[in-house]
């Protein structure tokens, strides 16, 4: 059975999440390192890990695996869970993919190496109604691809 994952902090469409999982009947666990509010739910789970860096991202890393799907802006957490045969969709609703991890890993440390020399790179753009919709519908068409694919 699939399992949803939210990489929690920070993470703007746990609401929406949480909808279209209760539609789907899916479990879902929210990772934080601090305790985070959900719904009362059977399916829904607050999982609270330790302090130290990574540790959410290592928690879900080490349990999400084929048919499962990855909620995350976290782009190296997006590459161990795709090694690992999960699906993995960003929280703007752009799925990550075998094909394009590659290259979300190079921009990532690109910009990272501009910020240490003090280039401005800006950040993230501010989430946006059309994203939450993208969002939606990418997660909806992910359970159904699952569903009938059994993958």
């Amino acid at each position: 059975m699939t399992t949803i994952y939210i990489d929690a902090d920070g993470c703007p469409v746990k609401a929406e999440t949480y909808k279209v999982a209760k539609r789907y009947g899916l479990a879902v666990r929210v990772v934080a390192n601090r305790y985070t509010d959900v719904p009362l739910s059977p399916l829904i789970e607050a999982v609270v890990v330790g302090k130290g860096l990574d540790e959410a991202d290592d928690w879900i890393a080490e349990r999400a695996g084929r048919g499962d799907i990855v909620i995350t802006a976290d782009i190296p957490l997006a590459a161990r869970c795709l090694e690992a045969g999960a699906h993995v969709l960003g929280t703007k609703g752009k799925p990550f993919t075998e094909d394009s991890i590659g290259n979300a890993l190079a921009s990532r440390e690109l910009s990272s190496h501009l910020r240490e020399i003090g280039v401005h790179t800006g950040g993230p753009a501010p989430m946006q109604k059309k994203d939450r919709s993208r969002f939606l519908s990418k997660l909806d068409e992910l359970i159904n691809t699952i569903a009938r694919d059994g993958c």
